[in-house]
């Protein structure tokens, strides 16, 4: 059976990377997107054969709509997501979810009452080229991890960027340090708590770059930093007993483009050049599985996980 689905909001990211990949599955049907305004909802509309509707709770009240895609930012989830929830859909949400941990549990309490699925867009995770890093460590090529590094920050956006609205939930702790946190806890484990965590609003509103240290009970860390500022970087480091893998294009690696990986070890250096692959795809495709075998109690935790370690690192800083 398809899942039927609506865009509620006409982000870049919707227009660019998401509706093409839903488009290109089977197993989804577009059946409309939505916007405040009848001109930006129907040149979306126009752009992928579906219908236009001018409201987003017109879109809610649709019955032949399973899944909502909801690329709004992050300061108006918790309104739409209760009403999207109250409406019957599952959710498929640009990170980050929440705006604080508090947000979360609501959002997450409802799906659960309503037996729905949430969950994050955090596309990255289903690149193969984290599957690779992982056989790496597995196989023991570079022993007992020591260390886990990231980095995610990029050049000034434009002045209107809603990232540099604080009511909207801009800042960079909820948008490239986002990115950095959750890949943290993909390799490390869900009981990282932040230790200690520094933001700089260099006279902004907003938080325009950071950094943190997180650590668990096992003796795992990892150092994270980000910004709207910075000279771009994209990556991860794992330093482990024996060697080191660096992953350089980790998070944003476009569709046909072949990410490589270095291993490092005593006078050795390998690059490995991972498959090219359209991970929205494979987030779409997890998220079809999810709804399928009913699987939602990961994704809630996941979610719940991410927004307290945020939520931590904005309450150190």
């Amino acid at each position: 059976m398809k899942l039927r689905l609506g865009v509620l909001g006409c982000a870049n990211i919707a227009k660019r990377s998401v509706i093409p990949a839903i488009l290109s599955i089977p197993d989804y049907e577009l059946i409309a997107v939505a916007s405040r305004t009848k001109e930006k909802a129907n040149e979306y509309a126009s752009l992928f054969n579906c219908e236009y509707i001018i409201g987003y709770q017109e879109l809610l009240d649709r019955k032949d709509i399973d899944v909502i895609y909801m690329p709004l930012p992050t300061g108006l989830h918790e309104e739409w997501v209760l009403k999207a929830l109250d409406a019957g859909k599952h959710i498929l949400i640009e990170k980050s979810l929440a705006m604080n941990y508090e947000s979360s549990i609501k959002m997450v309490e409802k799906a659960k009452e309503k037996d729905l699925l949430i969950m994050e867009n955090f596309m990255f995770l289903y690149h193969g080229q984290h599957q690779f890093v992982k056989n790496l460590i597995n196989k023991n090529k570079i022993g007992e991890i020591r260390c886990f590094r990231s980095s995610f920050g990029f050049p000034p956006l434009e002045e209107d960027n809603f990232r540099y609205n604080n009511a909207l939930g801009g800042g960079s702790l909820l948008d490239a340090a986002a990115y950095t946190v959750r890949a943290s806890q993909l390799f490390l484990g869900n009981d990282l708590c932040v230790k200690a965590a520094n933001l700089n609003f260099e006279g902004k509103e907003v938080d325009i770059y950071g950094g943190a240290y997180l650590s668990s009970k096992s003796g795992f860390f990892a150092e994270v930093a980000f910004g709207f500022d910075n000279f771009y970087q994209c990556n991860y480091e794992i330093w482990g007993s024996k060697g080191k893998i660096i992953a350089q294009r980790a998070f944003t690696p476009g569709e046909n483009y072949k990410p490589t990986i270095t291993l490092e070890q005593q006078g050795e250096v390998f690059n490995y050049e991972v498959d090219a692959e359209n991970h929205f795809v494979s987030l779409l495709n997890e998220f079809k599985r999810c709804v399928n075998e009913n699987d939602k109690e990961n994704k809630y935790e996941e979610i719940l996980n991410q927004s307290r370690l945020l939520s931590e690192l904005k309450a150190l800083s």
